[in-house]
């Protein structure tokens, strides 16, 4: 009598062959299996993201039309009215100044809000980080200066992709050896690389100092091969928030005057300065008066803040030379008391990098302090109404750049309809 033959199959996976080589190895085929699942997992992960991040981008594009009262709070708005007006406000100046303008998109993080700079006469714009430039390439936005050093090899080699395809674009450099990095990476790939230096303004943060530092590193560029020296890159942060606008005049003409003593000197020897780029939403209507800047970087002007509003401006202590067009819209998710009521807007939906916090656009009186992530808390004691459970209420930002870098999406508005929804390159990528 024939008996049935197992199958080749079935002999592979028999319970004595799988007994005799559990000694010799059962260790490592755990190990690739344990590997395998590990990767299956990531991709897995990875692919839930990218479809997370689809499905978020569908579902904001479905708001388009809709109210305002309909968006989930808290969200991110801007006026659209307030916001064109100020960039034609900024426009209009600059041109009167006869001055370039390329604002600093780490403000807005949003290649639609920089087409509109662009539309309005904007040379380009400047970004902060990698992240904001692809962002703004991919957005069909040129005209890229990214103002801070791309030290590393991989900030580099992206850089390098990023002049590919933007050959335009120009980076800041504020270090010999930085120089040569650039200088090798742009020969590998056989393009040019477009550098301004940096100059500290006295900040302390970025920069090579002004004078014959900043004179021998722009010669020892111009004899490195695969570079373009374009110029100086100089912006004093630190005045642009100084209150009162003859003591913020001051400020900023004394952080200047070296880097633009620098720019002209090096002029005089015939290095290649065509530009000189600074400025702020707080100094756009003094740093033009000094004669040698060639282009302003102003970008919070876009949004406004409580922190700029503070600052004053020519007219008197509130700067309203730029409309509040950002706000954040949360709801009264509870009134325990008479004077308090808890919005579902915290540490989450506002930056938290400044002494105090948002503002109320509707509501005097009323005072906010931090209730943790989801939470705010208004205080109503000096109040001019009483808000009611389930109101929603707008609030102006603390500081603009980085709350917007909190949000995946800006939500445009006309009146009280959502024209568009923009998504925010926000993060490092």
């Amino acid at each position: 009598m024939v008996r049935n033959l197992p199958d080749r199959a079935q002999r592979r996976t028999s319970p004595r062959r799988r007994l005799r080589r559990r000694g010799r190895d059962a260790t490592p085929t755990i190990t690739l299996s344990m590997h395998l699942s590990r990767r299956s997992l990531l991709r897995a992960s990875t692919a839930a993201a990218l479809l997370s991040a689809t499905g978020r981008q569908s579902a904001a594009a479905g708001l388009v039309g809709r109210a305002k009262d309909e968006l989930p709070t808290p969200a991110l708005v801007v006026d659209l009215d307030q916001l064109e007006g100020n960039i034609t406000r900024l426009a209009s100046h600059a041109k009167s100044a006869g001055i370039a303008l390329r604002p600093h998109a780490k403000t807005h993080k949003c290649a639609a809000i920089a087409r509109l700079q662009m539309a309005a006469g904007a040379l380009g714009v400047c970004v902060a980080t990698l992240r904001e430039a692809e962002a703004m390439a991919e957005g069909g936005v040129g005209g890229l200066l990214l103002t801070s050093e791309m030290v590393g090899g991989v900030k580099i080699r992206r850089l390098v992709e990023l002049t590919r395809r933007r050959p335009d674009t120009m980076s800041v450099v504020d270090d010999p050896g930085h120089a040569a990095e650039l200088s090798a990476a742009a020969r590998a790939a056989g393009l040019t690389l477009n550098v301004l230096i940096d100059i500290d303004p006295g900040s302390r943060r970025t920069g090579i100092a002004p004078g014959e530092k900043a004179a021998d590193l722009a010669r020892r560029i111009t004899a490195l091969p695969g570079l373009r020296l374009r110029g100086i890159h100089c912006y004093s942060g630190s005045s642009a928030h100084v209150t009162g606008f003859e003591q913020r005049r001051a400020h900023s003409e004394k952080a200047m005057a070296p880097a633009i003593a620098t720019f002209l000197e090096l002029r005089r020897e015939g290095l290649p300065m065509e530009i000189l780029s600074g400025g702020s939403t707080g100094t756009y209507n003094i740093d033009p008066a000094f004669g040698a800047m060639t282009e302003l970087q102003a970008g919070s002007y876009v949004f406004m803040d409580v922190d700029y509003r503070r600052i004053g401006g020519k007219s008197g202590a509130v700067y309203e030379d730029f409309a509040p067009s950002l706000a954040v819209i949360a709801t009264v998710i509870s009134r325990p008391e008479r004077n308090r009521a808890t919005i579902d807007a915290g540490l989450k939906a506002f930056a938290t990098d400044r002494k105090f916090g948002p503002e109320p656009k509707d509501l005097a009186g009323a005072t906010f302090s931090w209730g943790g992530d989801e939470h705010g808390i208004l205080d109503l004691a000096k109040a001019s109404r009483e808000p009611r459970l389930g109101d929603r209420l707008e609030f102006i930002v603390p500081h603009c750049d980085p709350t917007v870098n909190l949000h995946d999406h800006i939500h445009a508005l006309r009146g009280d309809r959502v024209e568009a929804v923009w998504p925010v390159a926000r993060g490092y990528g």
